[in-house]
């Protein structure tokens, strides 16, 4: 399949053209991306090794392709080191990714752990797994770090997840708290980048069928129904069909946090505010009604980041 539904060798010679200059397009705004957001927030320096989490799914499939092209064209030197956790989920296709892997021709790491039986042991049935099964695979993924001598863990968390994130701290922690793109560990130990983090998972769904990768389901946790996650993903979806544009207005929200029109006396010093006498556009206007940009109408385009 490609990125727009038509097979190349039963297309018309301008069905053909387009795909291919849809197609070029797409890679070229991966490419350019991922890029933007390794040197924003300084993911990948000179010789590092960097450990590509790969779950099989079409995010972390998305993520390795594009480093591997960054990587041929980047000044600086620096590796990557694909490295699987196989959960032993019963069914599970264990020959899938080695055989992807060697294609490709780069190191590469499969370490298999049971947690799949550890999880159903304790997770009550009916009950979501997603919270233990994410905490034994973070611990494992960090000791395999440690034995390849990783200087960054790279998983593949895009723009959307970064999103959804925020809206569940929200709603349910009473949190203004996001997915970082870049932060070191809970044990402290690893820097943790997210390559991803500008893309829009259309995008990476888009090229997951133009690059035909080898999708494996998470039929452990990604199977379960009615996960918050899956309802504010719901809610954004609904949001963007009203209001094209309001998610890539929403993502350009994080990155413009203004501290002084919160209420977090962590990080703005609310008990000691004294007058200047000097104007300032960002101080309180009083009794003013906050002025809004009206959103995008269909059809209007958006200018991605």
């Amino acid at each position: 399949m490609n990125t727009v539904g038509i097979e190349p060798h039963t297309a018309s010679v301008p069905d053909r053209a387009r795909i291919e200059r849809e197609t070029h397009k797409l890679e070229k705004r991966l490419c350019r991306q991922v890029g933007q957001a390794v040197m924003d927030f300084n993911m990948i320096e000179e010789g590092d090794r960097v450990m590509v989490c790969v779950s099989g799914g079409k995010d972390s499939f998305g993520m390795l392709d594009i480093l591997l092209k960054l990587q041929q064209r980047a000044p600086i030197h620096f590796d990557l080191i694909a490295v699987n956790l196989d959960q032993k989920q019963p069914g599970f296709p264990d020959h899938i990714l080695p055989a992807y892997l060697k294609t490709l021709g780069i190191e590469y790491h499969i370490e298999t752990q049971d947690t799949y039986s550890i999880v159903k042991k304790i997770v009550p049935e009916g009950k979501t797994m997603c919270s233990l099964c994410s905490r034994l695979r973070r611990g494992i993924l960090y000791s395999v770090a440690d034995q390849l001598k990783i200087t960054k863990v790279a998983l593949g968390h895009h723009r959307d997840d970064m999103l959804q994130t925020f809206f569940l701290n929200m709603f349910f922690a009473g949190k203004l708290k996001g997915m970082p793109p870049k932060l070191v560990s809970d044990d402290g130990d690893h820097i943790v980048i997210r390559p991803l983090a500008y893309v829009a998972e259309k995008d990476l769904t888009r090229w997951a069928e133009h690059r035909q990768f080898p999708i494996i389901p998470c039929t452990l946790c990604g199977s379960q129904d009615n996960l918050q996650r899956q309802e504010v993903k719901r809610m954004m979806q609904q949001w963007e069909r009203q209001y094209p544009g309001r998610t890539e207005t929403m993502f350009t929200a994080l990155q413009n946090v203004v501290p002084s029109h919160l209420m977090d006396e962590r990080h703005y010093d609310f008990k000691n505010i004294q007058t200047t006498g000097v104007a300032d556009a960002q101080g309180d206007k009083a009794f003013d009604r906050e002025e809004f940009a009206p959103a995008p109408l269909p059809g209007v385009q958006v200018v991605t980041l």
